[in-house]
């Protein structure tokens, strides 16, 4: 059975899950909602079935990349970051481009949502695991991952430090410096820098997920060495 969790969440603040006042989904019919959630493609971006965007469609799905900032709270230390989108049919091809680019052996962390009633957003941490061993099981699971709508990865090199994110959205987050060698990626993968553009966080979206990912995440927690029970 498919079930719909909904996040209106700010970029910068996640712990905001909840729904922001006059949203458009509260104006909207049960009808008007399963045509919304059917739309695969806005322009020649074509969606994954992890997130839908605001009915309003205020902020509208387009491939590229732009340049932020990351400020870490502890320290005020500031971390340059590109943010991607990318249509269905580059954003797993072009995530697992990306992470070759953090060396031989890496560290992950394994995202959950699937729970957040219960105990809101989950992190697991995998360190130490060679980067072909990776690569193999990430291509095993290309489907969970690029069409769950409640589980994210991140791969990083605590050593460079460098930290590629293939979060809930499906966006991608690349932290650390430099980064000309995977905005480089990224062109490659026709996604073109656009420092004007918007993401899907940045506005109402809706996710979705089904039992069946949420038994393909387990069995990826297994295959990572991961303990703990959804």
């Amino acid at each position: 059975m498919t079930f719909l969790n909904r996040f209106f969440e700010n970029e910068f603040d996640e712990s905001k899950s909840f729904a922001l006042p006059n949203n458009s989904f509260e104006t909207v019919n049960q009808q008007q909602l399963e045509a919304h959630l059917k739309v695969k493609q806005y322009d020649a971006f074509e969606l994954t079935e992890a997130v839908r965007p605001a009915m309003d469609l205020k902020i509208k799905p387009v491939q590229g990349y732009r340049h932020d900032v990351y400020v870490d709270e502890a320290s005020q230390s500031q971390v340059p970051v590109v943010m991607a989108a990318a249509s269905r049919g580059t954003i797993f091809p072009l995530f697992m481009d990306l992470i070759q680019r953090l060396g031989p052996v890496v560290d992950v962390v394994l995202e959950t949502s699937h729970e957040q009633k219960k105990q809101g957003h989950v992190d697991m941490y995998r360190q130490h695991i060679d980067m072909p061993v990776l690569t193999s099981m990430l291509w095993e699971f290309e489907d969970l991952l690029t069409h769950d709508g409640c589980t994210g990865i991140a791969v990083l090199n605590p050593r460079t430090p460098q930290e590629i994110q293939f979060d809930e959205h499906k966006l991608l987050i690349v932290y650390g410096s430099p980064l000309e060698h995977y905005e480089h990626v990224m062109e490659c993968h026709h996604v073109t820098h656009n420092d004007d553009m918007h993401f899907i966080t940045e506005a109402e979206h809706i996710h979705s997920s089904t039992d069946d990912y949420v038994q393909k995440f387990s069995e990826l927690q297994t295959r990572l060495g991961l303990d703990g029970n959804l």
